[in-house]
Formats: structure tokens, C-alpha cells, sequence
């Protein structure tokens, strides 16, 4: 089982992420709340963060960084809006990223090429 934390705010992004992901028994857990997702990668355990580059005000680059800046090891895969946003992701430190729209194999892939799960 993978625990899988969502930051998207827009519901087709959540629905998508979950249709992709609700196969086996993998736990979603959603959290629209970009200011808080450090604190919540520290109080909990996740395999894999799943980020929308464009969450709230805070975006996605900047959730990225700020998971990064704590002490947990939870590898982040971006949703970028488009193939050009590559290089801000990995900048950033995203582990790995999927282009919108995404098919649920390509984000499946993401997950498994960065926790070995999925």
C-alpha cells in the first residue's frame, strides 16, 4: 500500500489523481492547502507527494521547495501544466513530473519510477 498525499486545489486534477491512483489499496489522502503541506509531510507518513503546479496562491514550484526544506524524504511528482515547465520542475527538486492532461499509466509510472510502488 502506498500512502499518497494530493495538493491540488481545481477538482478534475483531484478526480483525475484519483481515478489514476484508486487502484489496490493505495490511501489518498487530499490536501488543498499549500501553506500547510510541510508541516503536514512531517506529522505523517507518505510514500509520494503528488503536486499541481498550479495550487492556490502558492503554486506548485514553491510546495516542491518547501517539502524539500524539511526533513522528510517524500519524493515529489509534479503536474505540469505544460512540456516547457520541465525545467522548473526539476530545479525545484521534483523526483518526477507528468504533463496535463496526463493518462493514469503515465502518473502510475511516475509513482513507481520514485517509490517502487504502484
Amino acid at each position: 500500500m502506498s500512502r499518497v498525499l494530493i495538493v491540488a486545489d481545481e477538482p478534475w486534477v483531484v478526480n483525475e489523481v484519483h481515478a489514476a491512483l484508486s487502484i489496490g489499496d493505495n490511501e489518498l489522502i487530499d490536501h488543498p492547502d499549500p501553506a500547510t503541506v510541510a508541516d503536514a509531510v512531517l506529522a505523517e507518513d507518505f510514500d509520494v507527494a503528488v503536486v499541481d503546479l498550479q495550487v492556490a496562491s502558492m503554486g506548485g514550484i514553491a510546495v516542491t521547495h518547501s517539502i524539500r526544506n524539511t526533513e522528510a524524504s517524500v519524493p515529489v511528482v509534479l503536474l505540469l501544466d505544460r512540456e516547457a515547465d520541465t525545467f522548473l520542475a526539476g530545479r525545484a527538486g521534483a523526483s518526477a513530473w507528468v504533463t496535463k492532461p496526463f493518462s493514469a499509466s503515465a502518473l502510475r509510472a511516475a509513482i513507481a519510477d520514485v517509490t517502487g510502488a504502484v
